[in-house]
């Protein structure tokens, strides 16, 4: 059978249809169904917490009623003694409630700074090499609303800009997979009683109640304003009004990149018109990060202090040449040429 969607439904086994007549859980796929427009076939990363595990489900009777191939991928970082025992058991559970699933394992040195960043990397980069080898487009991810807020709020502290503001959305693009964010609109009490009422059971995370962890301080600060009336509807208007905001200044970034740049040999140079920093500074900030991106084949932006700063020296008198993020960033007469460190000159 081809990766692309056969367009044959496959009969769901009794055992997935019965828990689907539940009231609760088919209103909940009514909507992830509503949400998930994918007619290929897809992966769906699994931790074995409550949100994966309830996306599993959900996205298995979503590939059984559209007659796709879904492939679950357990990832086991090996950061913890029992985590690899606890990928074996998700798989087992898994396996009992007709789904197959793929261990993926992180071996090597482990970091001991930065350990939740490092590991959100290394996952990105082992299910998009799985994905790339098995010849899958797109990744499902368990992220739900209340990590749409937590998101926003940490992204808030930090200073962010609009754009870190909604940093997670429904979808974006990580080493050429699209990940997919279906259960945003998904509050997590809900998730867990997906993962209760099927597999009766789910793997709790220690780091959720360890308070070294910014996310879990801030967790515990968003429920403590919840009691002082904090709205979450308002909230999520806000972050869809940021969202309208956001498409917007895109436009002007996109126009912006097309009228006062051209890229050169496969994309690896490209030159900057001096027009091209004759703009609002979100726009030309923005533009500026995406040719960098794009020539230094990065996923993640650079620091955006480097950033201003370069550009702050290329609208001085004195910028002759920098380097950032892969690139090679160069003044020649009016123009900025920006090529791959590696690239031959044109």
């Amino acid at each position: 059978m081809s990766l692309k969607n056969s367009s044959v439904k496959i009969k769901i086994p009794k055992l997935l249809q019965k828990k689907l007549n539940n009231k609760k859980i088919k209103k909940i796929y009514k909507r992830f169904e509503r949400s998930t427009n994918i007619n290929e076939s897809f992966g769906v990363a699994v931790s074995g917490g409550p949100d994966s595990l309830a996306l599993v489900f959900l996205a298995k009777i979503y590939a059984l009623k559209k007659g796709l191939k879904a492939f679950f991928f357990i990832v086991d970082h090996k950061l913890r003694s029992e985590s690899t025992k606890e990928a074996l058991k998700v798989k087992k559970i898994l396996k009992k409630n007709h789904i197959n699933a793929e261990i993926l394992t992180w071996r090597g040195k482990k970091p001991s700074k930065n350990i939740q960043s490092i590991a959100r990397k290394k996952r990105y980069e082992l299910l998009s090499q799985r994905c790339k080898k098995i010849g899958i487009n797109y990744i499902f991810l368990g992220h739900h609303q209340d990590d749409l807020f937590e998101n926003f709020f940490i992204r808030f502290l930090r200073g962010s800009g609009l754009k870190g503001l909604i940093s997670l959305g429904k979808i974006n693009r990580i080493n050429n997979l699209n990940i997919l964010r279906p259960l945003l609109n998904e509050k997590k009490k809900d998730l867990i009683f997906i993962s209760n009422f099927i597999f009766n059971f789910y793997v709790e995370d220690p780091t959720n109640n360890d308070n070294n962890y910014k996310r879990v301080r801030l967790r515990k600060l968003i429920k403590s304003m919840k009691e002082e009336g904090f709205d979450e509807n308002k909230l999520r208007l806000t972050l869809n009004n940021l969202r309208e905001s956001n498409v917007s200044i895109n436009y002007y970034v996109k126009k912006n990149i097309d009228t006062n740049s051209k890229f050169f040999k496969d994309k690896s140079i490209c030159i900057l018109k001096k027009s091209f920093f004759i703009q609002p500074q979100e726009i030309v900030f923005r533009s500026f990060v995406h040719i960098l991106k794009i020539i230094g084949m990065k996923y993640y932006n650079p620091r955006g202090k480097s950033i201003s700063l370069i550009i702050n020296n290329i609208n001085g008198k004195f910028f002759h040449k920098a380097t950032l993020s892969g690139c090679i960033i160069e003044k020649i007469s009016n123009s900025i040429k920006i090529c791959r460190e590696n690239s031959k000159k044109i």
